[in-house]
Parts: C-alpha cells; structure tokens; sequence
C-alpha cells in the first residue's frame, strides 16, 4: 500500500477535534453547574475555583492542548514541509493521538493523576521521537 503524505494530518486533526470537544464538554459542565446553583457568580469571571471540580478538570485539560499538542503540530508540519513522511512517523503521530484521547478520558474524568501522568510522559517520547526523526530530515536535506 501507498503511502500518502497527507495521512499525517490524520492525527492531527483527531487533535484539533478533541480540543473542540473538551470546548463543548466544558460547555455542558459550565450550564449543568449554573444550573445546579454550584457556582461563585461573585468569582466566576476571574477566579476558576468559583467553579466546582468537574468544570476545572475540562478548563485544565483544555488548557492542556495547548502545551504538548503545539509542539506536536510543529513538528508535523515540519515533516511533511520537508516530504519525510514515513510509515514509522505515521506510527508515532497516531500513537501521540491516541495518547492524548487516553489523557483526557482520564483528565475529564476519573483524573488518577499517576496514571494521568504515565500517559503524558508517554506523549512527550512519542512527540521526542518525532523531533529526532525531523532532525534526521534536516540533516539528510
């Protein structure tokens, strides 16, 4: 089977389309909290402890997309800008969306922070690999 070049952007758009929906998910919890009378309307425009636990724990993973995940998305355009699109970078770039799926399932929910946190060092290696198979690209162009 072919490889396609454009297949990388596969992952990121599962990416891109977590961070849209931890967007609506945190929408959800926001109006079932209001509603539910469980938020400091004193505190709410600034302060986030106005707001109870399940509403945090979807602002801090959606805050969260936009640590690992950036570099994630340099390091793939990068890639593909340099044509070194591979099957192993495929490999490595699903596994990094997957990861991230995994780290907010358990992020937004449960939040076991060990397991939560294996999970990301998990993601780092994936994102560290890539960047040594880009420095490979560079140096082989």
């Amino acid at each position: 089977m072919p490889l396609n070049p454009a297949w990388i952007f596969v992952p990121v758009l599962i990416q891109l389309t977590l961070t849209i929906v931890l967007y609506f998910l945190l929408a959800r919890r926001k109006r079932k909290a209001a509603e539910a009378g469980e938020v400091n309307e004193a505190r709410r425009g600034i302060y986030d402890d106005a707001w109870p636990e399940s509403v945090i724990l979807v602002n801090n993973c959606i805050r969260n997309q936009f640590e690992l995940p950036v570099l994630f998305y340099v390091v793939i355009l990068s890639l593909w800008s340099l044509n070194a699109v591979n099957w192993l970078v495929l490999a490595l770039a699903g596994l990094f969306a997957i990861s991230r799926l995994v780290h907010a399932y358990i992020h937004t929910g449960s939040n076991v922070v060990p397991v939560r946190r294996r999970i990301f060092i998990f993601g780092v290696l994936l994102v560290a690999a890539l960047c040594v198979l880009l420095g490979r690209a560079i140096a082989m162009s």
